[in-house]
């Protein structure tokens, strides 16, 4: 097995991190981790004076610890794994270490990818997915211009006596059915909160912008700002949601962005804003009118034709398909329009130089590395094919005649498995990993027995 030669971190981050450490002297715990395909950061705690050795790829992880199931569990059959001989990979810093401001003990944190022994790229890293896109993408002459809209639910730690999740919320939804979008009574409420989650983004870079309440009781959104590296958004979207789950358990409180956790109330998105500018840094989507350039309408109709092939990553858990219900504000349909909330790519109102795309597909429980290397290979396939759109929707899309997204968690992965599109633009290795967990995890729920089917037919047939 092939070993890396000595590794240098990339001069920015050395020289950030080397800042970091010598002003947090009394600094008693780093966390170097990478994300896995599920968007689960997997790592290692050390003491601070191990701060050096993570910087310089001295951290190692199986390679199988990026694939494991939802459960944290190996992948049968996985070529990661017993065929491999569960053989370790090397862990090399993307952004500088910066603090973890929830912890008790002053802690910091270095987020990492996972590599090859040898130092190659390890196409079982999400990361790295993203990353080829992202390249294929500048062999065209583009770079992405992409900023992330993250729902999620702010909840009490303790259940109820079903152990079912409580909202945090001043609200009596009890009593009187409410949504509480836009209220600022809601933000108020939570303003302790909200305040330690600005503090913890500073801490971390994380370009945090607005935050409004959500279309249910507690149930919030935060605003991330548009950055022109699709690898950089990824990662602060992944990062902030580890941040906020860590910032309410400081606070005796739970996160949740699991895509429907009340199936009477609204589910969690991840809505993803995209537009693409020129080697001069033009925004290729502006020809100065409403309408958009063609390249606009060709970017479209790549990710109208890729949709379906992606919505095994869009929706990559069993419970992401209870989202999408008519007047919900999930899409349904392969559709598009300008200003219009009902369809599944919006154009939204804007300056002509700020003309992009709003992806509406995803959950707010996907992997932000593969939902963007999904939604730019869509770009990419309909730049590189000239693929034009069908006409624009006015008015209620729920209403329109057109394809629908698949809505079926089985479908989604054999349409994934089976499409050209990933054979294409991803590696092939990674596609099949990708469905080995998936069908894992499908395998694990499918032989579950729920509790509404013990309430309905244990007695009763």
């Amino acid at each position: 097995m092939a070993v890396e030669k000595q590794y240098q971190p990339p001069a920015d981050i050395l020289e950030a991190s080397e800042a970091f450490l010598s002003e947090h002297p009394d600094l008693k715990w780093i966390e170097g981790f990478a994300f896995d395909i599920n968007g689960i950061p997997r790592g290692k705690w050390l003491p601070a004076d191990s701060a050096r050795k993570l910087l310089a790829g001295g951290l190692q992880m199986p390679r199988s610890a990026v694939s494991l199931d939802i459960w944290g569990r190996d992948i049968e059959n996985s070529p990661l794994v017993f065929a491999s001989g569960d053989s370790d990979g090397v862990c090399h810093p993307v952004s500088p270490i910066c603090l973890a401001p929830w912890h008790r003990e002053k802690t910091a944190q270095l987020h990492m990818q996972l590599y090859e022994a040898d130092g190659s790229e390890l196409y079982a890293d999400p990361r790295a997915q993203l990353q080829k896109v992202v390249s294929r993408l500048a062999d065209l002459g583009y770079k992405a211009v992409c900023a992330t809209e993250l729902e999620f639910y702010l909840l009490k730690e303790d259940m109820d006596a079903q152990g079912h999740p409580l909202p945090v919320s001043d609200n009596d939804s009890e009593l009187v059915p409410s949504t509480d979008v836009y209220d600022l009574a809601e933000l108020d409420a939570q303003r302790h909160f909200f305040a330690d989650v600005r503090a913890a983004c500073e801490e971390q870079g994380i370009p945090a912008d607005s935050i409004l309440s959500e279309c249910a009781p507690g149930q919030f959104e935060i605003n991330l700002l548009h950055c022109d590296d699709p690898l950089k958004v990824a990662d602060q979207t992944l990062l902030f949601k580890r941040l906020l789950k860590g910032v309410a358990r400081s606070h005796g409180l739970r996160v949740s962005a699991m895509a429907k956790p009340f199936g009477d109330r609204a589910g969690n998105g991840m809505h993803v804003h995209m537009s693409l500018i020129d080697g001069e840094g033009n925004n290729v989507f502006d020809d100065g009118t409403d309408r958009g350039a063609d390249l606009l309408r060709h970017a479209v109709a790549g990710m109208m034709a890729t949709a379906n092939d992606a919505m095994a990553v869009f929706a990559p858990h069993s419970n992401s398909y209870r989202r999408f219900q008519e007047s919900s504000h999930a899409p349904l349909n392969l559709c598009w329009g300008y200003d219009n909330r009902t369809v599944t790519f919006r154009i939204p109102a804007s300056e002509s130089k700020a003309r992009r795309i709003e992806h509406r597909i995803a959950g707010a429980d996907v992997n932000a590395y593969l939902v963007l290397a999904a939604i730019l290979a869509g770009v990419c396939h309909g730049l590189e094919n000239g693929l034009q759109p069908p006409a624009a929707v006015e008015g209620d899309a729920y209403q329109v005649e057109s394809e629908q997204l698949i809505n079926n968690w089985g479908s989604a992965l054999q349409r994934f498995a089976d499409s050209p599109i990933w054979q294409e633009y991803l590696d092939p290795e990674f596609v099949d990993l990708f469905v080995l967990l998936k069908q894992q995890e499908q395998a694990e729920i499918a032989a579950r027995v729920t509790d509404v089917e013990y309430q309905s037919y244990l007695q009763r047939v």
